[in-house]
């Protein structure tokens, strides 16, 4: 997983709470099965709608998504955050989250920075005075700056530690390998009419680009615009 410390980007302001994981990416596009391409489902109903925001050309590049309390509700489904992602969102904002997103976010690679709503408002009216504004997130600091602004937020602390290493669920496992390693050995020994268990493929890292970089042909677009 890439690691995640400061990012400088557009802001992208959604003025909707509540905001489901079933509107977030709709129960239909569940049925693949690979974890990635799966930027074409976020927002799928709302994205057929000309004037939703990421379907205006100001916020088409934003990877910082600024949006209402409630973030992530409904089914646990981790799709949601690997739609985010795959579209090339890095940082969501907003002043709560259902919980299992939150936990959804650290291990793939998304920021749920916490603010209180009084802050999001000063970001969304900022955001729309003049669109396309870049915005700083800094997890070291743990701040939001828009201009001469500096805003706070709330990050767990294992969570940071998380994301400013690049750790995910299978990169905290390896590294305890030489510990699983000489247990497996043990056990071969001492239990040799046990079933061996088969030795782990370490498999190079695939990097997932978002669907909006130049070198991704197969991008038609925004729904609304097809």
């Amino acid at each position: 997983m890439e690691k995640l410390t400061t990012i400088t980007a557009t802001g992208v302001p959604l003025r909707r709470s509540n905001v489901d994981t079933d509107q977030i990416i709709p129960a239909v596009f569940l049925k693949r099965v690979t974890r990635t391409g799966f930027d074409d489902a976020l927002f799928y109903a709302w994205r057929r709608d000309p004037n939703f925001v990421l379907n205006q050309p100001e916020y088409r590049d934003g990877k910082i998504l600024v949006a209402g309390p409630d973030f992530g509700i409904g089914s646990s489904r981790e799709h949601a955050v690997w739609a985010l992602h795959d579209y090339g969102f890095r940082v969501v904002i907003a002043s709560r989250f259902a919980d299992i997103f939150y936990g959804n976010t650290a291990k793939n690679g998304v920021l749920a920075a916490i603010m209180p709503q009084e802050s999001i408002e000063l970001i969304w009216k900022m955001l729309e005075e003049e669109p396309g504004r870049q915005m700083t997130v800094d997890l070291e600091t743990r701040t939001v700056t828009i201009d001469d602004v500096v805003l706070p937020f709330e990050v767990n602390d294992y969570v940071r530690w998380r994301l400013m290493n690049g750790y995910d669920d299978i990169d905290l496992t390896l590294q305890h390998e030489d510990d699983i390693a000489a247990y497996e050995r043990m056990r071969a020994e001492k239990f040799p009419f046990k079933p061996k268990t088969l030795p782990a493929v370490t498999e190079e890292a695939e990097t997932v680009e978002s669907a909006r970089e130049p070198e991704a042909v197969e991008w038609a677009g925004p729904l609304a615009d097809r």
